[in-house]
């Protein structure tokens, strides 16, 4: 192999090495009546970012919900898909209760939060991958379990998701949170797990703070928790 071969091929493994940012950035959402969508998704209390129009054939709003990176957009003569059409549009939270509390409260209807039972059959909403819904939230509150889901006045369908923690390799290594409730809610798992540190040493911890930080680093990253 000759120099400029090994040059070559060093440069190559480097530029594969490196990684390019993708960041998911918009989800079209097929309406048939942009006006009443509008309403609808300002009724959820999601931030109106922009509209365009051009004449009479085209307008096209963005939304983001809170502490997304992503956004939705809609309107006239942007997609080809039927309205409705959307499903399975995942919103993680951190609290389901509390997120379904506060779509109740803007006057949205959601579904009871539910969990599935593992078994497939293929006749439920596609949310659950054609899983069996199962009324409550998962018995043991584990991570990516629980569920509820509602849809806009077309149909198209939005899913709840509790994520309390992430699975390893799913999370960069810096640890962020998307909003001040997210980083609340993780305090709060903190403060409870802590508490049963403290019930097993028999002592208050001064380093409290330092535990606190270990456990929410590590939750976020999927790493094993401190007991």
């Amino acid at each position: 192999m000759t120099i400029t071969e090994v040059r070559s091929e060093s440069e190559t493994e480097t530029r594969r090495a490196q990684r390019v940012d993708m960041k998911l950035e918009v989800i079209v959402i097929p309406v048939s009546d942009v006006d009443r969508a509008k309403q609808f998704y300002s009724n959820l209390g999601w931030r109106f970012d922009a509209e365009f129009v051009s004449g009479d054939d085209y307008r096209i709003m963005q939304f983001t919900p809170p502490g997304s990176g992503a956004s939705v957009i809609f309107g006239k003569n942007i997609t080809a898909a039927a309205p409705g059409s959307a499903q399975g549009l995942y919103l993680v939270v951190s609290d389901i209760e509390a997120a379904r509390a506060d779509l109740l409260g803007r006057g949205i209807k959601v579904s009871e939060v539910f969990h599935g039972d593992g078994v497939s059959t293929g006749a439920d909403e596609p949310y659950l991958f054609g899983r069996r819904r199962v009324g409550g939230p998962d018995p043991e509150h584990r991570t990516y379990r629980s569920f509820a889901s509602f849809s806009d006045p077309d149909g198209n369908g939005w899913l709840l998701q509790e994520v309390t923690a992430r699975l390893p390799g799913r999370v960069d290594a810096d640890t962020t949170f998307a909003s001040s409730s997210d980083l609340a809610s993780a305090l709060r798992r903190a403060a409870a797990a802590h508490g049963e540190h403290e019930k097993l040493t028999g002592q208050h911890d001064e380093n409290w703070p330092d535990w606190y930080a270990t456990y929410i680093v590590r939750e976020q990253a999927g790493e094993e928790l401190p007991l």
